[in-house]
C-alpha cells in the first residue's frame, strides 16, 4: 500500500470523511507524516496508543580503522528512525 492507496482506503472505508475531498484527505495524511518526521528530528517520541511508537535512535560510537595507517578511529553511527508496534497492532497482524 502506498500513500495514494492509503488515501483511497480512508475515503472508501469511512462515513466520517464524506464531506472531504480526496485532495483534503491527502493533505491530512501528508500533514501527519510531516509532523511525525518533525518530532523525530526534534528527538521526540511519537506514541500512538494501540498502534505503536516512533523514535529516532541515538548515534552509536563505533571504532573504525584508518585503511592506510591501521590506526583506530572513533566513528559516529547515524541516527535512524525506529518503530515499535503496539499491542493492538501486533494482535491484529497475528490474527
Amino acid at each position: 500500500m502506498n500513500k495514494s492507496d492509503l488515501v483511497a482506503a480512508i475515503i472508501n472505508n469511512s462515513d466520517t470523511f464524506l464531506d472531504m475531498s480526496k485532495g483534503d484527505i491527502d493533505k491530512v495524511v501528508s500533514a501527519v507524516f510531516v509532523e511525525i518526521t518533525a518530532a523525530l528530528v526534534r528527538d521526540e517520541e511519537v506514541a500512538i496508543k494501540g498502534f505503536g511508537t516512533f523514535t529516532a535512535s541515538a548515534p552509536v560510537k563505533m571504532v573504525g580503522h584508518n585503511v592506510r595507517t591501521g590506526e583506530p578511529l572513533q566513528v559516529l553511527g547515524s541516527r535512524e528512525p525506529r518503530f515499535k508496534a503496539g499491542n493492538a497492532l501486533k494482535a491484529a497482524v497475528l490474527g
